[in-house]
């Protein structure tokens, strides 16, 4: 099985399970992580996604070179640029198939090419200390095309992005974490748990919250701010509804936590806010 699926609650644990070629992506793991990527987004019951490879060498080192013809073969020349642009990416959620929920990509070893793509796919990112992540695919003759080139300059700084694409350098967890590529670095022995305690987090949150706060993020990024804003009040104003907030008409009290850390403010003689 080139891909393992395990439920957690709210939370699906996704893992490449291909730990002998690297956790590298062939056409039957791809076909999988689509069904996958579409069944997360149907079911209700499933808030969040945790992607991960198998073993401590690879998260994933992208497609597999010893099968790109397979995914050439399946459209004559004249019809892939038009497949591809509708079909989805490599690994499903890299084009063409949001799932609409967050993802957590947990990282160990090598991230490289359209592995690295596949955890620009998603929403955060866990490593370990000897986790390596580069796009080398300007070696092979061929460029970043599975979002890359575009995801890459919208996660870290320009040039680091045009530094990485146009050398094929990989760059160290330590890097990545400087650059605000990965959100954290752990170490190996807690890296699952500690994805799955992330997850576990979003998914307590209402989930109609979380999917319009990423949708915000997500689309607001490619707009100017002025339409980006609008896009956001869109998104916020059905959730305003007075009755769920302390102090509305029907809504909770304030959290005891709250109440007390406020009592302690006024003690100390901290100015009220607002």
């Amino acid at each position: 099985m080139n891909l393992e699926v395990e439920r957690e609650g709210p939370v699906t644990l996704l893992t490449l399970n291909r730990p002998e070629h690297l956790n590298a992506i062939d056409p039957e793991t791809h076909r999988a992580l689509v069904d996958a990527w579409r069944q997360f987004a149907e079911d209700p019951g499933l808030r969040v996604a945790v992607l991960t490879g198998k073993g401590s060498r690879a998260f994933s080192a992208g497609i597999d070179v010893h099968r790109l013809d397979e995914f050439y073969r399946e459209s004559r020349p004249g019809e892939r640029l038009w497949r591809w642009l509708r079909e989805p990416g490599l690994g499903g959620i890299t084009r063409n198939l949001d799932p609409g929920k967050p993802i957590v990509a947990a990282i160990d070893g090598y991230c490289l090419g359209g592995g690295l793509e596949l955890a620009l796919a998603c929403d955060l990112r866990i490593a370990t200390p000897r986790s390596t992540f580069g796009l080398p695919e300007v070696r092979w003759g061929i460029i970043p095309g599975q979002g890359g080139t575009q995801r890459l300059p919208r996660a870290v700084p320009l040039a680091v992005a045009s530094e990485m694409i146009l050398t094929g350098r990989a760059i160290p967890a330590r890097r990545a974490l400087e650059v605000g590529l990965i959100n954290r670095v752990v170490p190996a022995r807690r890296l699952r748990a500690e994805a799955l305690r992330l997850a576990r987090e979003i998914a307590g949150h209402p989930p109609e919250a979380v999917r319009r706060a990423r949708r915000a993020l997500r689309e607001g990024l490619g707009l100017p701010l002025d339409a980006a804003l609008r896009l956001e009040q869109r998104l916020a104003d059905p959730l305003r509804n007075p009755g769920k907030f302390p102090g509305g008409k029907g809504g909770s009290k304030p959290r005891t936590a709250v109440r007390g850390r406020l009592r302690g403010d006024r003690r100390r003689g901290t100015p009220s806010r607002g």
